[in-house]
């Protein structure tokens, strides 16, 4: 099992009821394809760069996991499929920053 973090950013008009159920979807592929979901860190309404999808802001939620590669792309399907979600991305966190989390 590897770790890892995904960032989903949602429409920043989304109801916090459809981003909680979309979250639950996530967590729920993480776990049925024998992952471990870890900590949901939500950052809340932030603004954007630049304009993504003629929006200027959006809703941003990490969460941590650890999971196999077919996980992986399974969460990445899903969240690729969600109307609500504006962009999301899916990163493998370096072994020795997880070693120094824990051990801290």
């Amino acid at each position: 099992m590897r770790p890892y973090e995904v960032m989903a950013i949602f429409e920043a008009t989304t109801e916090p009821t459809v981003i909680q159920g979309v979250l639950d979807q996530a967590l729920e592929v993480i776990r049925t394809t024998g992952g471990n979901p870890g900590a949901i860190d939500r950052w809340g309404k932030r603004t954007f760069a630049y304009e993504v999808n003629h929006k200027r802001e959006g809703y941003y939620v990490v969460v941590e996991f650890t999971a196999e590669p077919e996980t992986v792309a399974a969460l990445d399907r899903m969240l690729g499929l969600a109307d609500e979600v504006v962009r999301h991305k899916v990163v493998r966190l370096p072994d020795e920053a997880v070693a120094a989390a824990t051990a801290g």
